[in-house]
């Protein structure tokens, strides 16, 4: 067991390099794993996850939505981006680095950047005098030699090869080269510090790792640091010209290449892909004679290949990846219009809705289909309005998604309603024509269930269970009600995973009516909430949330009932936020 893995300790004695079965907060428990989630110890049951292909190939968005996922079903995921820390010391290696060592009075985002900086200057300089890394044990083909060159020099290339263009790419470009491979190197080990030392489960390499020679030494660090922890490559590979175009206006507006003429920055970028594709070794031959687990995605899931898929944290990333999809569609969230027992005040029941509740859900019906309507004109428009390369000024590039010959994926999109079981819910989604949109009742989407305190008031529920009470307000994520079919936070999460897939993978509109804890728990997914956002979150009647996904994430969008005029105001400045009650 190699040194660093044999550090971990999580309550009991003997770390672990094999695997457990399940591990999911809420639904499991262990003497070493008494909330579900997986022990420090059982390192053979963590993930690393490594990303491989060329550039503007959608890497970087799978591994965000896939982090994104993971950290909602409560694995403590983290991306690890080698091109960030690339950026940070090929912008500034000219410049000296702290003659010192650490500066503690920095931030950490900070002192990490001036870390980086300092290994680049080592590489660059040949001079590992007054810095606190060491040198790694690169390649030949890697280190420079006998080159110490004035710090406030520019660095040779740097046409200079070191400001991201594809000079700073090419394979004989030698000081760039050693940059990247060291920069390569400190992701890697952050990640497995992080996965090995500080708790987290799963961590995502998002980097080309396009040669073969770089997945060895990925292998071989592993190895060496974590053990047999499990790995799984995932490569995304674009082979349709159209789908490839729009990751290529995408990357034009990213920071290698930000407010630069866009013609000459998407010739610089087609170079840098050359330059790639000159070592590029696909996934195949070699991982599959060494037993190493892959997935290949084409066109952004068009078409999924696995191979050797093992662990539990690897089957859940593996069965996101296959539902997935980059239609341009939007997704639509609110709870259901007062109910009778809103008014009450009481907890959970399955009451009709008030007269206030009727007329919410008449207006909410009339406001999604003038909507619906105007997002398919903005659509028509925007297509029509699309350049390659894009002109100076235009950053509005089209979704990279996949359209299969001879089906328009531009025409007007079906519209799903979706309530819950309960009369509350149901009665809202009633005013929808189901000639119009295609209405359907899950469970999925009820109430939390109170158990035994079902029909209470909050005061009730503080007079009569007080420790129940004061628990509750503790832990609201990890708390669960008493009493038959009493449920918790982690509960609503797992039973709505199918409902976030089947979102994930449609291609149409989609309106959920729910209740307010499906409701924080569905935005908590969406906008990457983070674990003690969830259970707290600010989601009163009346509100309606747009989201729309994005090549870089998912627009967000709220909207207010007004009553006085029976429909709905937008709020441009409307952020999610904790309640102020304690409900």
């Amino acid at each position: 067991m190699p040194r660093s893995a044999l550090k971990q300790n999580s309550g009991a004695t003997t770390p672990r390099i094999r695997p457990t079965t399940l591990d999911i907060p809420g639904l499991t428990r262990s003497k070493v794993s008494p909330d579900g989630r997986i022990a420090q110890r059982d390192v053979g049951s963590k993930l690393v996850i490594v990303m491989v292909g060329l550039p503007a190939r959608g890497k970087s968005y799978i591994t965000k939505k896939l982090a994104r996922y993971l950290n909602w079903l409560q694995h403590d995921t983290k991306i690890f981006n080698v091109g960030e820390k690339r950026r940070v010391v090929a912008h500034h290696a000219p410049h000296s680095a702290h003659p010192n060592g650490p500066d503690h009075t920095r931030t950490k985002s900070e002192q990490k950047a001036e870390d980086a900086l300092t290994a680049a200057r080592i590489l660059i300089h040949g001079d590992a005098s007054g810095a606190n890394i060491p040198v790694l044990n690169l390649p030949e083909s890697s280190m420079l030699t006998n080159d110490r060159a004035d710090p406030t020099s520019p660095v040779e290339g740097r046409d200079d090869g070191m400001d991201g263009s594809a000079s700073f790419f090419d394979p004989s470009n030698t000081r760039a080269a050693a940059i990247r491979e060291q920069c390569a190197v400190e992701t890697l080990d952050e990640l497995l510090h992080y996965v090995l030392e500080e708790g987290g489960s799963i961590g995502i390499l998002d980097a080309t790792n396009s040669t073969l020679r770089r997945r060895q030494m990925v292998m071989k660090r592993i190895r060496e640091k974590a053990g047999d922890i499990n790995v799984l490559f995932i490569e995304s590979i674009c082979e349709d010209e159209t789908l490839l175009e729009a990751n290529m206006r995408l990357k034009l507006s990213g920071p290698d290449y930000k407010d630069k003429d866009p013609v000459a920055s998407l010739e610089d970028f087609k170079k840098r892909v050359e330059l790639y594709k000159k070592k590029y070794v696909p996934l195949g031959e070699y991982e599959e004679k060494h037993n190493m687990p892959y997935v290949k995605m084409i066109d952004v899931g068009r078409k999924v290949i696995s191979h050797q898929i093992k662990g539990f944290l690897s089957a859940q990333a593996v069965y996101y990846l296959l539902n997935f999809n980059l239609a341009p569609r939007q997704i639509w969230i609110t709870r259901h219009g007062e109910s009778l027992d809103n008014v009450a005040g009481k907890i959970g029941g399955d009451s009709d809705l008030s007269d206030n509740g009727r007329k919410y859900g008449q207006a909410l019906m009339m406001f999604v289909r003038e909507q619906r309507t105007a997002w398919e004109q903005k659509q028509a428009e925007k297509q029509l309005n699309t350049h390659f390369p894009p002109h100076p000024g235009d950053h509005t590039p089209p979704n990279p998604h996949f359209s299969p010959e001879g089906v328009d994926m531009d025409s007007e999109r079906s519209f799903c309603v979706w309530t819950s079981m309960l009369k509350r819910s149901v009665q809202t989604g009633d005013y929808f024509n189901e000639e119009e949109f295609d209405v359907k009742q899950m469970r999925m989407l009820d109430e939390l269930s109170a158990g035994s305190m079902e029909g209470m008031t909050y005061t009730e529920m503080r007079t009569k269970y007080p420790p129940e009470y004061i628990q509750r307000q503790s832990d609201k994520l990890a708390y669960r009600y008493p009493g038959p079919g009493g449920e918790g936070y982690l509960d609503i999460i797992n039973r709505l995973r199918p409902v976030i897939v089947e979102l994930e993978r449609m291609t149409h509109h989609c309106l959920l009516i729910t209740h307010r804890s499906v409701a924080r728990v569905l935005l908590a997914y969406f906008m990457g909430l983070r674990r003690d956002q969830v259970a707290d979150l600010d989601c009163p009647l009346g509100m309606l949330y747009a989201l729309e996904p994005k090549p870089y994430g998912v627009e967000f969008k709220a909207y207010r009932y007004n009553s006085q005029i029976d429909s709905f105001d937008y709020l441009p400045e409307f952020q999610l936020k904790k309640a102020t009650y304690q409900h």
